[in-house]
């Protein structure tokens, strides 16, 4: 490790409980020579409630690109700059993976000053298989395009770690109990660490019903995690599967499509569409 170059500090900051900032993180912010934010304005109520001011430089998913230059001559000329983003820990559906990514090609020694995180902290209260996990982050805002990408996650065994934006919470859910189906076990983490902190539990089914009656769960950051669809206990010939779906997508739409591809293959019609509207996305 070549100090003298500088260092770059990838650091967790609070994902809403300021007591949250571990001593660590405090002392990097400190002591960095730059600051480079998601959000200037919000990193700046950070510092300052801390009592701490430092040079700070923006860094989001609109402008890294153009920034990575420029903070790599800072990095090579000896300065430490600490990459935080507005909450939890960067690159994990946050910007910063550009900066890391290039200067650890160039060398530069990246250190990580690990904390909150709405992921690990979801998956820790949800109550649900943890040893095992995917974290898809935002689905997209079109229904269309989410049931595609949920359709081929029906099957996923891991569980399942999504955020959502409150807006889009109720058709979400709704998308969801059709592709996965009414009753797998999920969990809605609702403003995490702070003042408002509300865990839903129960079915998606069951969850979905909840938005229309509570008022404040389309409010507040959300992070929703969902139980692995079973493990398959019977054996599926793969590429019968693939073939018989080839050959029907260029006939018939993908839903009816995958649905005889399934009774032809003993295939779940979740899996047979995801194969069918992932070829039809390659054409």
């Amino acid at each position: 490790m070549n100090h003298a170059r500088g260092r770059l500090l990838v650091v967790a900051t609070p994902i809403g409980n300021l007591n949250d900032l571990s001593p660590r993180a405090r002392e990097a912010l400190e002591q960095a020579s730059l600051i480079a934010a998601e959000d200037t304005r919000h990193t700046a109520g950070l510092l300052q409630s801390i009592g701490v001011s430092r040079p700070m430089i923006s860094l989001h998913a609109h402008n890294e690109e153009a920034r990575v230059p420029e903070l790599l001559t800072r990095l090579e000329s000896g300065e430490v700059i600490v990459l935080v983003s507005d909450a939890g820990t960067p690159l994990l559906s946050d910007p910063g993976y550009r900066l890391v990514s290039s200067a650890a090609h160039a060398g530069i020694d990246v250190g990580v000053i690990p904390g909150p995180s709405a992921i690990t902290a979801a998956l820790a209260v949800a109550g649900l298989p943890v040893s095992r996990f995917c974290f898809e982050g935002f689905l997209p805002a079109r229904s269309r395009e989410r049931r595609t990408i949920l359709a081929r996650l029906a099957t996923e065994p891991r569980t399942l770690v999504f955020f959502e934006a409150p807006h889009r919470i109720t058709e979400t859910l709704a998308d969801l109990v059709a592709e996965f189906g009414g009753d797998r076990q999920a969990v809605v983490a609702r403003e995490l660490t702070k003042a408002h902190e509300t865990v839903y539990r129960g079915t998606l089914a069951g969850i979905s019903a909840l938005t229309q009656d509570d008022p404040n769960f389309q409010r507040g950051e959300l992070t929703l995690v969902i139980h692995g669809a079973p493990e398959r206990t019977d054996s599926v010939d793969q590429q019968l599967l693939r073939r018989a779906v080839d050959l029907l997508v260029k006939e018939l739409p993908p839903a009816r499509a995958a649905a005889i591809a399934a009774q032809l293959t003993g295939a779940t019609r979740n899996e047979a569409y995801a194969l069918a509207t992932r070829g039809a996305d390659s054409r």
